[in-house]
């Protein structure tokens, strides 16, 4: 794999496995409400897709208004439960550091929340590590849509084929395509090799390390 001079990372199961922290938030709101029999590999194969899509997929509801007050219903459980049960991938910080000091702007493109992300790393990165990060909050239209890469491409002002997307799921390699940025796969999470490697790609990783 060549080097680039932009890496952009997804975040849940690509850079910290907040799995716990996930599917318990959903299935306090997904209880609260009734909703049974859904299993937690349900629920982590919903990891990087939208709150609002996430909860549709899980309970087959459409109605916008619903799915809003289970948004916000999850948001408040996130803000109990979620930075105590997230841990960063035993290899993220060493990866990282070593991209940022061979020259090297990093940033975050997540459907999560920006002040969620910066919680978390901000107990293990320097201030100011990363050069960008793009939450959820942050775009009007979240992953596939490429806004939020765009929106990073722009701020470092970079050329897309200095730019390498690094994420976990088929919702990255989706967002990658669409902003015409290299992808590279890293299985961490529930989506296998098949599914990534059927999206354009230069790598499929086991883990971080390989870059």
């Amino acid at each position: 794999m060549k080097s680039y001079n932009v890496y952009l990372f997804d975040f849940d199961y690509t850079l910290a496995d907040s799995s716990r922290g996930i599917v318990m938030c959903y299935r306090n709101v997904l209880e609260r409400h009734h909703h049974t029999g859904i299993t937690d590999e349900t629920i982590k194969r919903t990891i990087g897709k939208t709150l609002q899509e996430s909860f549709s997929i899980m309970t087959g509801i459409t109605d916008a208004d619903t799915l809003e007050m289970y948004r916000k219903e999850y948001v408040k459980e996130a803000d109990t439960h979620m930075t105590a049960n997230t841990f960063l991938f035993p290899e993220t910080i060493e990866v990282l550091t070593r991209l940022k000091t061979n020259g090297a702007k990093l940033g975050i493109i997540s459907t999560k929340y920006r002040y969620r992300i910066m919680e978390l790393l901000g107990k293990k990165l320097p201030e100011n590590f990363l050069d960008i990060i793009v939450g959820g909050e942050d775009v009007q239209h979240p992953k596939p849509a490429p806004e939020g890469v765009l929106f990073a491409i722009g701020h470092l002002d970079c050329r897309k084929e200095d730019v390498l997307y690094v994420g976990d799921s088929t919702v990255d390699a989706e967002t990658a395509q669409a902003a015409q940025v290299d992808f590279a796969g890293v299985l961490h999470g529930a989506t296998t090799y098949d599914e990534l490697a059927a999206y354009p790609h230069v790598a499929i990783m086991k883990t971080l390390a390989e870059l």
